[in-house]
């Protein structure tokens, strides 16, 4: 499935810093299945033993009520939360930087100029490749720790890790 150029979309409630680039790419759309099943995957389980933890004979009564209550909140947050981070998470790569906009609650916005960048990685997991996705990870020295990408294509991811990589090299072998 080839990836579809759209025109940078600033993300919600991220401030704009002088000469960095606006965080304006989303992850791949499969990245909310991709999400979702993996939600899936955890809250089913648990839900699955919260009810037969009811079901034994001398099960307390309140454990129903518990189920009745946790239910709800599990399949809102498995189906609903996938599509909440599709629309806050952001990423952008100009001639001098790579930027990635995240978060929940509290937003993160990472800015890793070129020149700090010591390592690139591609990340492709059972489910990732299932759906055709990666996830690129740009290391720094910085405390803060690596910034990740999840959530792109495949094709994109690999080429974006070509082209950074490439970028990084030139400004290296220029002495700077």
């Amino acid at each position: 499935m080839p990836h579809e150029t759209r025109q940078p979309v600033p993300a919600p409630d991220v401030p704009q810093a002088p000469g960095a680039p606006r965080p304006g790419r989303r992850p791949d759309r499969r990245a909310v299945y991709w999400w979702t099943t993996q939600n899936v995957l955890v809250v089913v389980p648990v839900l699955a033993a919260l009810a037969a933890l009811a079901l034994l004979p001398d099960a307390p009564s309140w454990l129903w009520p518990v189920f009745a209550a946790v239910c709800p909140l599990g399949v809102g947050y498995a189906l609903l939360t996938p599509w909440y981070r599709y629309r806050v998470h952001r990423w952008e790569a100009n001639d001098a930087a790579v930027c990635a906009a995240s978060g929940w609650l509290v937003r993160e916005w990472r800015v890793v100029p070129f020149t700090r960048i010591q390592t690139l990685d591609t990340k492709r997991g059972p489910l990732m490749q299932l759906f055709g996705l990666s996830a690129v990870t740009v290391t720094t020295a910085s405390a803060a720790g690596p910034v990740t990408i999840a959530g792109l294509d495949d094709t994109l991811a690999t080429a974006m890790v070509r082209d950074l990589t490439e970028r990084v090299r030139a400004l290296h072998e220029d002495g700077t």
